[in-house]
């Protein structure tokens, strides 16, 4: 059983709220627009992360982190990326990679809106954990935290919290 913090467009933002919530966590996963290179190096010290590169990214951070993650915790496949769409609206050659991949989760950020959907076509869960820094135009900051138990995906909770305080 694993524990997961799922966060996106961080924007280069990474306060003390965030990481009381992700402070449970196994694993950190970052769906892309990480701000820049001293922020990943934050999340890798706080906890093992998984990311991917953002359009907002320097190269930097693109010579860390790639454009795509396929990978497996327990028995659950994971396919992430930062521009990816969502069920019925997925960008350009990515529905192509899921049919290819087969994943249980589809991983994506990029529109600040968080969302949690079941693709049943693709029989694949997909989650969008919003934007959880301070940019952008949504008054929500948002992130989700989730547990993989084998190959099941339970517990779902999500951060939320307005950017003015």
């Amino acid at each position: 059983m694993i524990k997961i913090g799922l966060l996106s467009d961080t924007h280069s933002h990474f306060d003390a709220d965030m990481r009381a919530f992700l402070e449970p966590v196994d694993q950190l996963w970052h769906a892309g627009d990480i701000g820049n290179l001293s922020l990943l190096d934050d999340l890798r010290q706080f906890k093992p992360t998984v990311a991917v590169c953002g359009n907002i990214d320097d190269n930097k951070i693109r010579l860390e982190v790639p454009e795509f993650q396929i990978f497996q915790v327990e028995q659950v496949k994971v396919v992430m990326t930062h521009i990816g769409g969502y069920p019925g609206h997925y960008q350009s050659g990515i529905r192509q990679l899921l049919v290819a991949e087969s994943p249980q989760i589809f991983v994506s950020g990029h529109s600040h809106i968080l969302k949690v959907m079941y693709d049943k076509q693709l029989q694949c869960l997909h989650m969008n954990p919003g934007a959880s820094g301070l940019s952008g135009f949504n008054p929500k900051r948002t992130m989700l935290r989730f547990t993989i138990d084998g190959s099941n995906v339970k517990d779902l909770e999500v951060w939320e919290k307005n950017k003015r305080l």
